[in-house]
């Protein structure tokens, strides 16, 4: 375990509410580490942004937590905020068509399931809230790669190595994007053995109150489940499912043309 990591970690953990700044002097002594290893962990942390310098002195210097922890802080509130409302939701969808669904978000440009409920059957899936996965596999992921910014997309694409899960055979780049395009066009995306075999996955998009597609409601299982009047129902089920969490965040829906 890093040790420098840990006590910039013990420095940090120094602020709270009734403290929200903390002097070289304070931070030396409360930790019980020399003066110069606070310096320069503080140092440290104030380059990273997670401080900021507020006073200094001949003698002392004065510290508060900076712009980098509030981004963060915001970060992690807002899934928070997500998984909160969408979980009751969620556990309904789970109930009415029995089967697995997740809820997947875009982090450090992976597909990252936050959310899961399981259905009743035997089958389960290899997926675990904080699994992450490329964005050019499954209908989570992939849904999610479709609606983002073209040229974070194109970086995306141009740094992966775009091979399949099953036997690692390369991915044609130029159908993917086709399927992309065809998943921006329908509202939905559909995936079929690509990260567990014989499964099928649906998803659908969810949006905040910016209109932006912050998550991807995806229902995963046997694929000879999702066929015929039973895929009509899902398809039915999710993408209602997925404008009530969107409207619970303040996204302004539409009529939807996406059902067949």
């Amino acid at each position: 375990m890093n040790q420098s990591v840990l006590k910039a970690l013990k420095l940090l953990d120094l602020f709270s509410e009734e403290k929200t700044e903390i002097t070289l002097k304070e931070a030396s002594e409360m930790t019980k580490m020399p003066k110069p290893t606070v310096y320069r962990l503080l140092s440290t942390l104030e380059q990273a942004q997670f401080l900021m310098k507020t006073k200094e002195s001949e003698h002392d210097s004065r510290y508060s937590l900076g712009l980098k922890l509030m981004e963060l802080g915001h970060l992690v509130s807002d899934q928070l905020e997500l998984r909160k409302i969408a979980l009751p939701y969620m556990e309904a969808l789970a109930q009415e068509i029995n089967e697995v669904v997740h809820l997947v978000i875009v982090h450090q440009q992976k597909a990252t399931y936050i959310e899961k409920v399981e259905s009743t059957r035997a089958l389960r899936l290899f997926t675990r809230v904080g699994k992450s996965s490329p964005l050019y596999i499954g209908s989570g992921p992939k849904l999610l790669l479709a609606y983002m910014d073209e040229d974070e997309q194109q970086q995306i694409l141009e740094e992966a190595d775009l091979l399949k899960l099953s036997d690692h055979d390369p991915i044609d780049e130029s159908e993917l994007m086709e399927e992309l395009l065809e998943i921006k066009e329908k509202g939905y995306a559909f995936s079929l053995g690509e990260q567990d075999l014989e499964t099928t996955g649906i998803s659908y998009p969810i949006y905040d109150f910016r209109g932006n597609v912050i998550a991807a409601l995806a229902i995963s299982g046997l694929s000879s489940h999702f066929e015929g009047e039973n895929l009509l129902l899902i398809k039915h089920h999710a993408e209602d499912t997925a404008a009530s969490i969107s409207a619970q965040l303040g996204y302004k829906t539409c009529v939807s043309n996406t059902r067949e």
